[in-house]
């Protein structure tokens, strides 16, 4: 392999990792309820197959960054996902990929860690 094609493989395995890693710092940052709603809807989305790495990635950041503004905001986690986490979930997670299968077990266990969450 040469070094140009080994230097793109490289930043392929890793370009995602880092992002991952920055994307759970950022995650650990938010107040206590806000990160556990994000990490309800992150536990749910790891059920659709994303299309490539890149959105994979965005979809998480992007679900971060939602979360900042609506910390920063001060906006309850049930204005940002209304009275269905489930529907939220999956909608946001279709902008980034083609499908998934959510068992209905997932869809009950965001529900309820939504409902904590929420208060």
């Amino acid at each position: 392999m040469s070094d140009t094609k080994f230097g793109g493989f490289v930043a392929m395995m890793i370009g995602p990792k880092r992002r991952w890693r920055q994307y759970q710092a950022r995650v650990r940052q938010l107040p206590p309820n806000y990160r556990t709603a994000v990490e309800a809807i992150q536990r749910h989305m790891m059920h659709f197959v994303p299309t490539d790495a890149d959105s994979d990635a965005s979809r998480f950041e992007d679900l971060a960054a939602l979360f900042e503004q609506a910390a920063a905001d001060g906006t309850p986690i049930r204005e940002i996902v209304g009275q269905d986490p489930v529907k939220f979930a999956e909608a946001f997670a279709r902008n980034y990929t083609d499908g998934g299968y959510v068992p209905a077990r997932a869809r009950k266990q965001l529900t309820d860690a939504i409902e904590r969450a929420a208060g």
